[in-house]
């Protein structure tokens, strides 16, 4: 009955918000045209079309005299995953038959009106994120608790200049610049021991999970102009944290008369410890789960995840003797494979576990290093920390293809 209520443009035209809103908040293409195709598929759409760009939709269709064309751009921005969850919630409802066309478009307008977290709940997200990763990163207390405090002050900063009047870049050279600056001054006077452990802990907040990890899975899923798009406009967050570092660095170099000499990344003994490391990394993806946008009633198993799959990593790393590379490998593979886990488990998108649980993974410190030895002039170096940087980053990228072949080829086999 609905099939002959509902118009060809009406239908799809929701179908084209419930896209609008997926793609805006992370999702990846696949689920983005997934959903598309459920929501018009079972309001009764027979002949329709979706492409979808990481920046954009096409939408088409025909039904007898009528046609329906629409393409929308969508600017690349952070996403809240809550949205991501509902959405997909919804579109299964629609299938079951529980709503109507205009329920369902009120309802989708409700989820893209959805407000972000509170202030005072990123903000905690940003502190508890900064002091989890100093740690993993070799940090002790002290390290951790400036960086703590440096993380938030510095999401302080961002939700401040965080205005549609400044680019997502010069937010980034302008955090980066704002966090290096509380490091040094925090170092200076004795808070904390490892300036550098201190830093990568305090800029983490910054670092693009969400476009780095659905780059990987749209690479994955054969999507490669938008994998590569989402990659890239990682790769330019990173470079506006490392301008902002850099310009710091320089300046503090010109007025003092003297270079910031850091030495590499110091261990503390105190937290190099297996029940420290995954504690940490629990608290950290948490953290992080709240900047992402995570519904609530996740939060624990986004810990979960992450802390595991960072408790593999630094298992294998300090007892197994493996490279960080193949350590990573092995890690992200079980990380995958978990977050298939907990999406059937806790019904919800696989996206949700799988960017938390990788986070801990993502070479944040080796961009630190990288962009300190170019600034530094130690070239030798500098290659070496980069590389190590995209070894770590093609071994999630393989790791996430190997776990995202397995269904396909379970479908091929039936």
């Amino acid at each position: 009955m609905e099939e002959k209520q509902n118009s060809l443009s009406e239908v799809l035209d929701v179908a084209a918000q419930a896209g609008h809103v997926l793609l805006e908040n992370g999702a990846e293409i696949a689920r983005v045209e997934e959903t598309m195709e459920r929501i018009s598929s079972n309001f009764g759409a027979s002949s329709r079309n979706f492409f979808v760009l990481s920046n954009g939709i096409f939408t088409t269709g025909e039904g007898g005299p009528e046609r329906y064309a629409k393409v929308e751009f969508i600017p690349l921005k952070g996403g809240q995953m809550e949205k991501i969850v509902e959405i997909n919630r919804l579109s299964r409802d629609i299938e079951a038959g529980k709503y109507t066309l205009a329920e369902a478009r009120t309802r989708i307008e409700s989820i893209r009106n959805m407000p972000a977290k509170p202030h005072w709940e990123q903000i905690l997200g940003s502190a508890f994120g900064s002091a989890g990763f100093c740690v993993l990163f070799g940090g002790g207390l002290s390290d951790a608790l400036s960086s703590f405090v440096t993380g938030l002050l510095l999401w302080i900063f961002v939700l401040f200049i965080s205005r549609p009047g400044f680019s997502k870049v010069l937010v980034n050279i302008l955090g980066g610049a704002f966090a290096t600056l509380l490091c040094i001054a925090f170092h200076r006077i004795g808070f904390g021991q490892s300036l550098g452990n201190i830093m990568i802990g305090a800029l983490i907040p910054l670092i693009p999970g969400v476009a780095f990890t659905n780059g990987i899975r749209d690479i994955a899923n054969e999507d490669y102009i938008a994998g590569a798009t989402r990659l890239m406009d990682a790769l330019l967050v990173f470079l506006g944290i490392s301008v902002g570092v850099c310009i710091v660095f320089l300046l503090f170099g010109y007025i003092s008369g003297h270079y910031i000499e850091l030495h590499g990344n110091f261990c503390n003994p105190g937290t190099a410890n297996l029940l420290c490391q995954t504690l940490a990394a629990f608290i950290g993806t948490i953290g992080f789960a709240v900047l992402f946008g995570v519904p609530r009633n996740q939060y624990l198993s986004c810990g979960i995840v992450g802390a595991a799959g960072w408790a593999l990593y630094f298992s294998m790393v300090k007892y197994a003797s493996l490279s960080a590379v193949e350590s990573t490998f092995v890690a992200s593979c079980f990380v995958a494979l978990a977050s298939r886990w907990a999406a059937v488990l806790r019904k919800c998108p696989v996206i949700i576990f799988l960017i938390c649980g990788l986070f801990p993974m993502i070479p944040g410190g080796g961009v630190f290093w990288t962009t300190y030895y170019v600034t530094s002039r130690q070239l030798n170096a500098a290659l070496a920390a980069g590389l190590t940087a995209v070894s770590v980053t093609l071994a999630i990228v393989f790791a996430v293809l190997a776990v995202t072949g397995l269904p396909r080829l379970r479908r091929k086999r039936k």
